[in-house]
C-alpha cells in the first residue's frame, strides 16, 4: 500500500485497480503514511495556513428530488425559506467584520432566483468588497448563465458531481437529472474561467470500491481547483434514512490521496466531517485538508438548511462560530488567515 502511495505523489495519478486495492485494503498504518505526505505537501504549498469561507445558505427550496437530501422538493416536512437581498448583504457584513474575504452562497436549485436576481446580488456584494471573492453553490445551469454570474463578479463554482459512475449515479438520482449534464456543467466552468470545485460523497448507498476510483479518475481528469468530499450522512425524510453513514476513516483517508493526488488543491475539511466526529474538522486538517466553511446564516434558519441529521453548529452565531474554529485550528499547530484563499496555480 505504501509503494502505491509513493506511486500516487510521484505520477500524480494511478490506474483504476491501482486505487482499488487502495481502498480495500488501507488500514491504519496506510492511513497515517498518507495522512504525514498529505500534510507535507500541503505544508510546503501552503504553509500553516487554513483559508475560511463565510457560507450563507440563502434558500433551501429545491426544485431536484435527489434521494439523498434533506431540502429535496419530495419533503413536505422541510420548513421552507429564502434569505431577502437585505439579509444576504447583513451576513456578508457581518462576516467582513470578522475576517471573511470570501462569502459562498449556497442554495437549492430555487427558480425564485433568475439569472438577474443572482447577478444583482453578486453585482452588489464585489461593489461592496471588492477584495472578497464570492462562490457560488446553487447548482446545474447553462453556459448562458454561468458566463453572466462570471461576468457579474463571481469568483468560484461549487458543485459537486456526487459520483463519476453513472450506474451509481442513476441510483442516488430522480430520472430527469443527469451525470453527462453535471459533467458538462463542469468542464462549462472552468472554460469560462471560475475557480471550479467538485466532489463526492464518501459511503453513499451502494458506493463501490470501483465507484470511488472512478471518482478519483475524473478529479485528475478534470482538474478542479478545490475538492469538496464529505461523509454520506442520513436524513430521517428521505428513502435512505436506514442507510449506514460514511465513516470518519474513509474520508480522512481519501482527503489524504486527493492532496497527494492533485497537490495545489483548496481542500475542505468539511461540516459533514465535524458531524459525525467532535473533532472532525481537525482531523481533517491533519490529513491535509486547507479550507473550512464555517457558517454566516442567521441562526435562525440554520436548522432549516438540513441537508442531513446532525448538522453541527446550528445554534452558534458567526462571531462564535469564527472564534470556536480559530482555537480549534490552532490547537493542532495551524492558524486562520484573513486572504482570499485563492488556488496557488
Amino acid at each position: 500500500m505504501k509503494n502505491l502511495i509513493d506511486k500516487l505523489e510521484q505520477n500524480s495519478i494511478l490506474t483504476k485497480d491501482e486505487f482499488v486495492t487502495l481502498i480495500k485494503n488501507h488500514d491504519e498504518e496506510t492511513d497515517c503514511y498518507a495522512a504525514l505526505k498529505a500534510r507535507k505537501i500541503a505544508d510546503d504549498i501552503y504553509g500553516k495556513d487554513i483559508y475560511i469561507r463565510g457560507l450563507i445558505e440563502f434558500t433551501n427550496y429545491c426544485k431536484n428530488g435527489c434521494y439523498y437530501c434533506g431540502i429535496n422538493c419530495k419533503n413536505k416536512d422541510a420548513e421552507r425559506y429564502r434569505l431577502t437581498d437585505e439579509e444576504i448583504f447583513l451576513c456578508c457584513d457581518r462576516g467582513y467584520e470578522l475576517g471573511y474575504r470570501t462569502f459562498v452562497l449556497q442554495g437549492g436549485e430555487d427558480p425564485f432566483y433568475t439569472d438577474d436576481k443572482i447577478v444583482a446580488i453578486v453585482n452588489s456584494i464585489k461593489k461592496k468588497y471588492p477584495d472578497c471573492a464570492v462562490t457560488l453553490s446553487i447548482g446545474e445551469k447553462e453556459y448562458d448563465s454561468y458566463k453572466k454570474f462570471f461576468d457579474a463578479g463571481a469568483d468560484r463554482y461549487l458543485l459537486r458531481h456526487e459520483t463519476a459512475d453513472e450506474e451509481h449515479y442513476r441510483k442516488l438520482h430522480p430520472e430527469n437529472l443527469s451525470l453527462e449534464h453535471r459533467k458538462k456543467c463542469l468542464y462549462q466552468l472552468k472554460e469560462i474561467g471560475y475557480q471550479v470545485g467538485c466532489g463526492f460523497m464518501v459511503g453513499s448507498p451502494f458506493q463501490s470500491a470501483e465507484n470511488l476510483a472512478d471518482d478519483f479518475l475524473f478529479i485528475h481528469e478534470l482538474k478542479p481547483h478545490m475538492v469538496g468530499i464529505g461523509p454520506f450522512i442520513p436524513h430521517e425524510k428521505t428513502i435512505f434514512a436506514k442507510e449506514k453513514a460514511g465513516t470518519l476513516k474513509e474520508t480522512l483517508f481519501f482527503l489524504s490521496l486527493l492532496r497527494i493526488m492533485e497537490k495545489r488543491v483548496l481542500l475542505p475539511a468539511t461540516t459533514a466531517l465535524a458531524t459525525i466526529d467532535s473533532t472532525g474538522r481537525e482531523k481533517g486538517i491533519l490529513a491535509g485538508a486547507n479550507v473550512v466553511m464555517p457558517n454566516l446564516s442567521p441562526v435562525a434558519v440554520r436548522k432549516k438548511y438540513k441537508l442531513y441529521d446532525g448538522k453541527v453548529c446550528t445554534g452558534e452565531d458567526a462571531a462564535e462560530c469564527r472564534g470556536c474554529l480559530e482555537r480549534r485550528i490552532e490547537s493542532v499547530g495551524y492558524h486562520v488567515v484573513v486572504s482570499r484563499g485563492d488556488y496557488k496555480a
